[in-house]
């Protein structure tokens, strides 16, 4: 049972008291990957779910053409290789560590199955949780090889204001983000200096201002 107070600095978990996971984490080895290290490849055995502790961790597969396409980049407080509780047996993708010292907390399927089985609260809230991911992706995959980079753009932007947008008094909507210039361009299939101009372009229409890790939506 230990396992599950990690699960409370997720924010799909915060149904459980928060002071036990200081205390979890003081007795827990951490798995630790450096950048650009594989946490698992695709067709290896899909039997843990993975939380993201620190760092960054992308998603992805490759080709037939040796393409890469990334599904999702994910950071700290995010779970990933929850297909495996659906019953998947083996990962149709890769999972690589994409900033230093990334840390990874690992659950079995086996043990995370028992613990949902326990509290049924847990159990909606992860299948939710896939529900949404998995809709996600399959969107995302449909933009990448139906829409234009702008169409793309702009349907990744709302997805960052439905997770976190905060209205400010003007009217505005004011996006926190942890993505890179890098992270965004990977996303959405296009370089960083299309990214630029596709940016660029919005903020000259006044649809958006941004900086660093934060975008503005006018309204």
């Amino acid at each position: 049972m230990e396992k599950i107070w990690f699960l409370e600095e997720v924010n799909l978990f915060k149904i459980l008291c928060p002071h036990y996971y200081a205390e979890y984490k003081k007795t827990h080895k951490f798995e630790v990957y450096p950048k650009k290290e594989f946490i698992y490849f695709t067709e290896e055995s899909s039997d843990k779910v993975y939380l993201i502790d620190k760092g960054k961790v992308k998603i992805g597969y490759y080709t037939e053409d040796g393409n890469e396409v990334v599904k999702a980049i994910l950071s700290k407080g995010e779970i990933f290789g929850e297909k495996s509780i659906l019953g998947e047996t083996r990962h149709n993708d890769f999972a690589q560590a994409i900033s230093p010292e990334t840390s990874i907390c690992s659950i079995s399927v086996e043990e995370l199955q028992g613990l949902m089985l326990e509290n049924r609260r847990l159990s909606l809230k992860i299948y939710k949780f896939i529900g949404i991911r998995l809709k996600r992706l399959e969107r995302r995959i449909e933009l990448l090889l139906f829409k234009d980079a702008r169409t793309r753009l702009l349907e990744f932007i709302a997805e960052l204001e439905e997770d976190f947008g905060k209205k400010l008094a003007n009217g505005d909507v004011l996006i926190k983000h942890s993505f890179t210039q890098k992270d965004m361009a990977s996303l959405l299939g296009i370089s960083r200096p299309s990214l630029n101009i596709l940016m660029n372009s919005l903020k000259e229409e006044n649809f958006l201002d941004f900086h660093r890790n934060e975008i503005i939506l006018k309204k």
